[in-house]
């Protein structure tokens, strides 16, 4: 007689957050604001770290350009790159952020716009800001996945029998699957903040401009690459290509920001260092 196995089971979180009367806020519009919040006041303090790369008021200001970024790219990215011809068909669709539907690649887009206008109208430099900023956003996408899974959203593909920490997710159906939004949170988030982090904190890497951006993209790329092997991909996507097992939507987008990434590195050391 063949021993079942245990199997977890997703435990049904209450998809409300916190709820005040008739404002009802949900986990993932509480992951963007803890994350603002808290990579704002982080950044207040990279951002004094020699080469100065902003004032304390100006890294003030450019949060509200900054959550600008976030949604509005976030939100029309998806659009774009994901489901072109539902929202097409029924444009009053785009404005209902509250049903989900966000596209880190698009909010990228986003913030690299509200950059390049902030830092053209407060006179800053574009990449020793940038730098500053790539340390903190790791924060956002960790609390991002974890929103997600707390959701039963974005879960992964089948997994083995004998993985100790297959979940049923009962959205998809009676199958075990990765929890690959926590593989995802812990690449994304846990373990790419603390690469950030530690390279920030070098002077030497400080005094490149354009390092530490070339550094984010390079392992948010790789790191979004690896993990979508676990992923399963959007039900009206599915995979883009066969090749290597099946190719996703989300490994495609990967691939400019990882070509982008090397090039920053690439400029970046064969640049004489700024003063320190």
């Amino acid at each position: 007689m063949t021993e079942l196995l245990p199997v977890l089971m997703f435990p049904q979180f209450n998809p409300v957050a916190i709820a005040l009367g008739p404002i009802a806020i949900r986990w993932y519009a509480l992951a963007y604001i803890v994350s603002l919040v808290i990579g704002w006041r982080l950044m207040r303090r990279i951002a004094a770290w020699p080469p100065v790369a902003a004032t304390p008021l100006q890294v003030d200001d450019f949060l509200t350009w900054a959550t600008l970024g976030v949604v509005l790219g976030g939100r029309l990215g998806y659009v774009l790159f994901y489901q072109p011809s539902l929202y097409l068909a029924h444009p009053s669709l785009i404005l209902h952020v509250w049903n989900g539907g966000m596209s880190f690649h698009g909010g990228a887009l986003g913030v690299v716009i509200a950059l390049a206008l902030y830092c053209w109208r407060q006179k800053l430099d574009f990449l020793t800001f940038s730098d500053r900023l790539c340390a903190v956003v790791p924060l956002g996408l960790g609390l991002g996945r974890v929103a997600n899974f707390i959701n039963g959203e974005l879960w992964g593909r089948p997994a083995p029998e004998t993985l100790p920490w297959a979940m049923i997710f009962p959205q998809a159906g009676p199958v075990p699957r990765h929890p690959s939004e926590l593989y995802e949170a812990l690449c994304e988030g846990v373990i790419l903040l603390a690469v950030m982090l530690a390279f920030a904190s070098r002077a030497s890497v400080r005094a490149r401009p354009g390092l530490l951006c070339g550094i984010f993209l390079v392992g948010y790329a790789l790191a979004r690459i690896f993990c979508e092997h676990f992923r399963e991909p959007d039900v009206f996507l599915g995979f883009i290509a066969p090749l290597f097992g099946g190719i996703t939507m989300g490994q495609i987008l990967s691939l400019p920001m990882l070509l982008v990434g090397l090039a920053l590195i690439w400029r970046a050391r064969h640049r004489p260092a700024v003063a320190v």
